[in-house]
């Protein structure tokens, strides 16, 4: 079997949840780093695989998988248990709802890119861009606060995409300071996933330190 690569920086919110998706999966895979802030990704080696120029990307079974929601659906097809996405037809659409709300509707305007363009060409100063960053998790919590369990995981005993998407997007909510006395729910569920070892050893903090 070809050995299986994440193109992968510690601090992307896309190639943390595929790590977490790897992770629960038990798949074995090696972390190749893409410095973002250097501008790796845009350089001309990696873009002939990646023309987005974009993290993460996987290398698996000959294939150069791009995007962090297609990686982790083929995982979840592939890789079967646990299972990340259900099979119901109705379940599964419920569970890519709340997903797609940061997978869509959060991150893509929150991201690196997003944030240096606010700053270049436009000239706003990083508290313009942190508000800007509050506001959109702010308008993606409030509506997930509203579909998350009283107890358990949004995936019920076991971690789902939902849950993914989460724990990823609130690496950022720290980072920024994003008050979470608001999401009561989304907090109790983002502690309890980081107990998991899947989940501390897909951490940006985590690989940093070894």
């Amino acid at each position: 079997m070809s050995e299986i690569i994440l193109y992968d920086y510690i601090r992307s919110t896309a190639a943390y949840r595929v790590r977490l998706a790897l992770n629960l999966k038990g798949i074995d895979y090696r972390s190749e780093s893409v410095n973002l802030l250097e501008g790796e990704q845009k350089g001309e080696l990696y873009k002939k695989h990646n023309p987005q120029g974009l993290i993460p990307m996987l290398t698996i079974d000959g294939h150069n998988l791009t995007q962090s929601f297609a990686i982790i659906e083929y995982i979840d097809s592939k890789y079967p248990e646990p299972r990340l996405l259900p099979l119901d037809p109705a379940e599964r659409a419920k569970t890519l709802s709340n997903a797609m709300v940061i997978i869509a509707d959060v991150h893509p305007i929150n991201n690196l890119r997003v944030w240096q363009y606010l700053k270049d060409p436009f000239g706003h100063d990083q508290d313009d861009v942190v508000q800007w960053m509050h506001h959109w998790m702010h308008t993606g919590y409030s509506a997930l606060e509203q579909a998350a369990p009283e107890s358990g995981f949004f995936g019920g005993d076991a971690p789902d995409l939902t849950d993914i998407c989460l724990t990823a997007q609130m690496y950022n909510a720290e980072r920024f300071k994003l008050p979470m006395e608001p999401f009561p729910k989304l907090a109790r569920i983002h502690a309890e996933l980081g107990a998991l070892d899947a989940f501390k050893a897909s951490h940006p903090d985590n690989m940093e330190n070894g």
